[in-house]
């Protein structure tokens, strides 16, 4: 490990993630191991807008409760991080300038649900990333051009779900109960392919996954990976440790910190 802040990739849950004790305690265990960052850029699975486009830095937004049909409780969940001007102008300048601003967007919800329990305090600025595309390539690519931010001291969570299918998410179920067998096969790819380093199964994941199709119907919560894996690249290589595993609700919820 260097003293550049870290590069993780998450699965951030949704808004119940706060009702799991054991989800909770390893995102509090997590963030604890390693220096709290300068700022924080969050490229979240529920953001997708081109141009690249960044999140309010100029004044405060609110959160965006961007979800249906939950308790009333977690739609008055709080999170006033500081607004994030310098990392903004950071990222517009290593993107040649060729970057949008919503100052009315907020963080949403693959954003905050997880920063509450790493940074309860919420006093370190964060500043939010949209998804371009969800092609593998282009966003390890725009992971290369941003690397450099980490010399600054910022941290970049890419901020997805290791697999999403919302047909198995069954509230009625135990949380820790067993998933389903497409779930552990692609978790047990994506664990393998990242503890080997092997960039190419991992940009080629659609053709070489098992399960690709059921595990991500649709590919917005594994994209934000290849953000954080070209930072890693760039930085150095992107040898890694999965630092929170295990499923909730038939999901995976592996998460890992790249190392260079």
């Amino acid at each position: 490990m260097t003293d550049r802040a870290p590069i993780l990739y998450l699965s951030h849950g949704a808004p119940p993630l706060a009702d799991d004790p054991t989800w909770t305690a390893q995102l509090g265990d997590w963030s604890s191991r390693f220096e709290r960052p300068k700022s924080i850029l969050m490229v979240s699975a529920h953001w997708e807008a081109a141009p690249v486009t960044i999140s309010a830095s100029a004044t405060k937004a609110p959160l965006l409760y961007d979800f249906w049909g939950f308790p009333q409780k977690y739609y008055e969940v709080t999170y006033d991080s500081p607004t994030a001007p310098e990392l903004a102008a950071d990222v517009t300048r290593l993107l040649g300038g060729q970057v949008a601003r919503d100052e009315s967007r907020g963080l949403d919800h693959g954003a905050y649900v997880p920063l509450v329990e790493m940074y309860p305090e919420a006093d370190i600025p964060v500043l939010q990333l949209s998804l371009p595309t969800l092609n593998p390539v282009p966003l390890f690519e725009l992971g290369r051009a941003l690397s450099r931010l980490r010399d600054e001291g910022a941290m970049i969570i890419g901020s997805g779900f290791t697999t999403h299918n919302l047909r198995w998410f069954n509230p009625s179920m135990p949380a820790d109960g067993p998933a389903p067998a497409p779930s552990v096969e692609f978790d047990h790819w994506a664990a393998e392919a990242m503890a080997n380093e092997d960039l190419d199964a991992l940009l080629q994941f659609s053709d070489r996954a098992p399960a690709a199709r059921e595990a991500h119907p649709r590919t917005e919560h594994w994209a934000p990976l290849y953000v954080a894996l070209g930072a890693a690249y760039e930085s150095g290589g992107i040898a890694n440790e999965s630092a929170v595993d295990g499923f909730w609700f038939g999901l995976s919820k592996r998460s890992w910190q790249f190392a260079a």
